[in-house]
């Protein structure tokens, strides 16, 4: 079996014709946890690059570290002091070079390998719209939202089950770091915090109201995952994982398409600094996919995520992120990846995922996430690796490949769309969301416990999923992947399938 083409966000597209649709995965005046600006300079940005530096730990970004910024051209957009990560603009060619040798800065590394504004733009292909007729035909129980007989992921983690339960609590808040969310549909409304949501786009927060929304020719990817999470059980559409706690929107994907490391820093920044208590990541940092750290400029990137990422977990937030879609394997000893820079010309290096890493997938903390399709077993597009994948959920796969029980008639995952739609994707960036919910629930049921805690119970309550041997889901006698491990913990599934109903029991 080929790997899907790899794509951008966490999601896939892919033909209709094949019964799956297309689908991808600081408050002011706060000086001890805001974006602290600096004045900026005008720069002319068809000429200027984006740059993170990153400032020595006990260091702190000083003065003598910003003089040396503006000496080398840069413009300070925003300086995240708590975790000493600077974001520049400069079209200084050398101006990373220059940064780097300045006392009390560890490193420093473009952003991007396009100008800004970015020259590409990355396909997000479209999800598949539940039709009027679709709406009408679909079956729910008695007390169910009438599209919940569509979504046969939520049995699949025993979320029905746990809705008779609870079904969460207002005071659990999951923050969707993606394309932004559109926080007027019907299923979302009921739970979307404002307060917490926010435009991370370009490094530095836009709290304009309703910034956090997607334009209409931006990708869906968001307010699908917004819904997958918390839809509100209202007698309206569908239902989330976790119906009854809040979800804002932090977006940090721009008009074309790319997730860079100053947003995606600002989006976890903006979390840890208002009370986020889980964030939901569904796409990798471009323009890389993997970033390796004997390279100057992606060691940085790391860095400043990795230093964000933490940050957010140390003021409560427990991060979860997909997996990734291409089939690879992350624990081998190298990968072929032909998909980076992604916002240029990329072209095929071959990388050592353990010292070339996905983030946030892979950095330290991050619970991530495989998936799989309506039969449990591993979706046919999710990466996988013994040590590195924590715990699976469903993200929907080829109904070719796993068809679901009736009601159901799609492999894919239902959620909710912009315009007050509901439709089908599919993706590691649709398991990620279920276990983002679920991890809301057990937050919802020990309202003290530490991001720390919550990721032991999360492992210890999921369902313990033996290795599939062989796999070959596309039935065409060939091993599509090798899992290695045991049943109770494995390169497929990790510690198992995330349990709803644990979470709110036990």
């Amino acid at each position: 079996m080929t790997a899907p083409h790899p794509r951008h966000r966490r999601a896939l597209a892919i033909p209709a014709g094949m019964a799956m649709a297309a689908s991808l995965a600081f408050l002011p005046g706060a000086p001890a946890s805001a974006a602290e600006t600096a004045p900026t300079l005008s720069a002319d940005s068809s000429s200027s690059m984006s740059y993170v530096v990153n400032v020595r730990a006990g260091h702190g970004p000083s003065a003598h570290v910003k003089r040396e910024i503006a000496k080398a051209g840069g413009t300070i957009v925003t300086s995240y002091d708590r975790i000493g990560v600077v974001v520049v603009h400069s079209a200084n060619p050398d101006f990373a070079k220059t940064v780097r040798k300045v006392r009390g800065v560890q490193s420093a590394g473009a952003t991007r390998t396009a100008p800004l504004p970015s020259a590409a733009t990355t396909d997000t292909g479209a999800p598949k719209v539940l039709s009027g007729q679709e709406i009408a035909a679909a079956e729910a129980a008695e007390g169910q939202d009438p599209l919940q007989g569509l979504q046969w992921d939520l049995p699949a983690i025993k979320a029905d089950k746990a809705h008779e339960k609870s079904l969460g609590s207002e005071k659990v808040t999951v923050a969707v770091i993606d394309t932004g969310v559109d926080d007027t549909h019907p299923d979302i409304a009921p739970n979307f915090d404002r307060d917490a949501s926010v435009n991370c786009v370009s490094g530095k927060p836009d709290t304009t109201d309703g910034a956090w929304r997607p334009s209409a020719a931006e990708s869906p990817h968001g307010t699908h995952v917004a819904g997958e999470i918390a839809a509100a059980r209202n007698g309206v559409g569908m239902t989330g994982v976790a119906p009854g706690v809040k979800v804002s929107g932090i977006k940090v994907s721009n008009p074309d398409g790319f997730f860079y490391t100053e947003a995606v820093v600002c989006g976890f920044m903006w979390a840890a600094e208002h009370d986020v208590d889980v964030t939901n990541n569904s796409y990798y940092t471009d323009p890389w996919y993997f970033n390796c750290k004997n390279d100057p400029d992606q060691k940085a990137l790391v860095e400043a995520v990795t230093r964000a990422s933490r940050y957010a977990e140390k003021k409560g937030a427990v991060n979860v992120a997909a997996a990734g879609n291409e089939n690879y394997d992350l624990s081998s000893d190298e990968i072929t990846d032909p998909s980076s820079p992604n916002d240029t010309a990329p072209g095929d290096r071959v990388v050592d995922p353990s010292e070339c890493l996905d983030i946030p997938t892979q950095l330290p903390g991050v619970v991530t996430v495989a998936s799989t399709g309506a039969k449990g077993l591993k979706s046919s597009f999710s990466n996988h690796g013994l040590g590195v994948v924590d715990i699976a959920a469903p993200g929907g796969d080829s109904t070719a490949y796993q068809k679901p029980e009736p009601p159901a008639t799609s492999g894919l995952i239902l959620g909710t769309l912009p315009g007050g739609k509901w439709g089908y994707m599919a993706g590691t960036s649709m398991a990620s969301p279920h276990v983002a919910g679920v991890a809301a629930l057990i937050k919802s049921t020990h309202p003290h416990a530490s991001p720390a805690m919550v990721k032991a119970l999360l492992y210890a309550q999921a369902d313990a999923t033996a290795c599939t041997k062989p796999y070959d889901i596309d039935g065409d006698g060939k091993v599509d992947a090798v899992c290695e491990g045991s049943k109770n913990r494995n390169g497929f599934y990790g510690w198992g399938m995330a349990d709803a109903l644990d979470a709110v029991t036990r």
